[in-house]
């Protein structure tokens, strides 16, 4: 053994390393197998343990409430890429929620225990529907990506939405795991294995307990819908809506989603794709022009500060409407042009605008060739698309509106 290998080895190891220097060939081997096969019982025990969701017990680190970061008054509110409320509850509102659970419920999901193996009521469930935060009714997992991994506990290759989830190094059983939260109240749920099925290859491991379970069809909770529905339920109620959402196509999202950021009262604006017929699509796939998707830019507003119609006035400043399936240098129909409403009001609002600018001279006699249709799944794009223009520097022809 060299010094630098020596040198490389655990303090223990290191040790043993010394005494095995001092002892003839045969004692040193049998201390070396010896020592080896300790090692391994170890590690077996160790592994097995950590097999499981999560850890027994979890250190103070890593417990829920822990995780939760105080919501005050001036704290920008924050909306996932499929239009969630995910912003931080804080300590005092999940202790709120926490109470109310059922004590296993309540052992799993605040102090990271978990559930015996093959124990789970959602393990072998198998209707299609969506896992919610049994705590904060966050949508963490959709029936389409289980799987049955063979463990013991329900198992996922992927979250109904990677923004809805938070990862953790975890260092409990003295060894490095992921552990999964709650991105809105910090609930422990579990871990996530790198030894999944394709497309991702991950294997999110999840406490029954922690899950509270919808079938398609059934009534979900205010807390467990999209932001948007949310602003439309308080409205019909009488209260005041606090966000809706818009969905515009204008060509390369990259500068429509750039300047829709800076818009006064916008929220948020986040890049996608929308209006075509293949689930989860990734760039290239649109790009060629066999998923019928169009780049889109999701707009998540407050419209007590600015209103649907001014965010239709800024979107045909950005793009030019009259170019059929293109946009300056970008040819496909991935790049056509459109406003994908989400209700009849969006729908009437759209229409009388095309139908104003039309009449307006504006594009000197060019026909407006905007479509206007009702907004279908909307898939967020890969990570690096979203906001690219302002972490890159790119130049875009986009016009701003502002």
């Amino acid at each position: 053994m060299t010094e630098r290998s020596r040198s490389l080895l655990p303090r223990n190891d290191r040790n043993l390393a010394g005494l095995l220097k001092g002892m003839s060939g045969s004692r040193a081997l049998g201390l070396t197998l010896a020592f080896a096969v300790v090692m391994a019982g170890v590690f077996l025990a160790v592994s097995s343990v950590a097999h499981i969701g999560g850890p027994a017990a979890a250190s103070a680190a890593t417990s829920a409430p822990a995780q939760a970061q105080e919501r005050n008054g001036s704290m920008t509110p924050r909306y996932s890429r499929s239009g969630y409320d995910i912003t931080p509850l804080s300590s005092a509102q999940v202790a709120a929620l926490a109470a109310k659970l059922d004590p296993e419920a309540y052992r799993i999901t605040q102090k990271a225990g978990t559930e015996p193996a093959f124990c789970g009521n959602l393990l072998d469930n198998h209707k299609d529907g969506t896992y919610v935060c049994v705590v904060c009714g966050l949508p963490l997992f959709s029936s389409k990506n289980k799987f049955n991994s063979g463990t013991g506990w329900p198992s996922f290759y992927q979250p109904f939405d990677p923004d809805h989830i938070v990862k953790k190094v975890d260092t409990s059983l003295s060894m490095v795991r992921t552990e999964i939260l709650c991105a809105r109240c910090g609930s422990h749920l579990g871990h996530v294995f790198e030894d999944g099925p394709p497309p991702t290859g991950e294997r999110y491991c999840l406490n029954s307990a922690a899950l509270r379970f919808y079938e398609n069809g059934a009534a979900l909770p205010p807390e467990s819908q999209p932001a948007s529905v949310q602003a439309k339920t308080a409205k019909a109620q009488g209260n005041s809506a606090t966000t809706e959402v818009a969905y515009f196509a204008g060509g390369c999202f990259w500068g429509v989603e750039h300047y829709f950021h800076r818009g006064p009262g916008v929220i948020d604006a986040i890049s996608g794709y929308m209006q075509g017929h293949v689930d989860h699509p990734t760039y290239k796939q649109v790009c060629s022009n066999t998923t019928g998707h169009a780049e889109t830019v999701k707009v998540v507003f407050d419209p007590r500060k600015i209103t649907y119609r001014r965010l239709l006035e800024a979107f045909f400043v950005m793009h030019d409407p009259t170019q059929l399936n293109r946009q300056g240098p970008d040819f496909g129909s991935q790049y056509r042009s459109g406003i994908w409403y989400v209700n009849d009001e969006q729908k009437r609002e759209a229409e009388a605008y095309v139908a104003e600018l039309q009449a307006s001279g504006r594009y000197a006699g060019r026909k407006i060739v905007t479509q206007v249709e009702p907004a279908k799944m909307f898939w967020p794009a890969e990570e690096y698309h979203q906001e690219y223009i302002a972490r890159n520097g790119a130049a875009c022809h986009v016009q701003d509106p502002w």
